[in-house]
């Protein structure tokens, strides 16, 4: 809902959905995705979406094996459900053929990095922690 009602970009929509997870405030990391929208900036990089669950994941597990391992999975799962991972590609730029919408690829990251979070048992991180 962030990113489709217009006040994220698709990184900032992931960030700011699992900032609990980051231990972060949710404004602050929302700042830290300011420039990863439309994919680098210039839609020449991969999804916002990838980027902000790549993010989320780092900051969640705090192991550099388990975060790239688990990026891995995410952008293996992406690449097959949507047939791309570069921003230009999804949205059809050149090719005049959209692979999937941002709010969908956010709802895709979203669900893989869920799913890696879930398989190595993190939870959001509260106030009583």
């Amino acid at each position: 809902e962030k990113k489709r009602c217009g006040s994220h970009n698709c990184t900032q929509a992931v960030l700011c959905t699992y900032h609990d997870f980051a231990g972060m405030e949710e404004e602050t990391i929302k700042n830290a995705g300011n420039a990863f929208a439309a994919g680098m900036g210039n839609m020449e990089g991969t999804c916002g979406a990838i980027v902000g669950a790549g993010i989320i994941l780092g900051l969640a597990t705090q192991d550099k094996a388990k975060s790239v391992k688990g990026m891995r999975q995410i952008m293996d799962k992406f690449k097959q459900r949507n047939g791309a991972t570069q921003c230009k590609l999804l949205k059809g730029v050149g090719t005049g053929k959209v692979l999937r919408e941002c709010p969908l690829c956010v709802a895709d990251a979203s669900e893989f990095l869920e799913e890696i979070l879930e398989k190595e048992g993190i939870h959001a991180i509260t106030d009583d922690e």
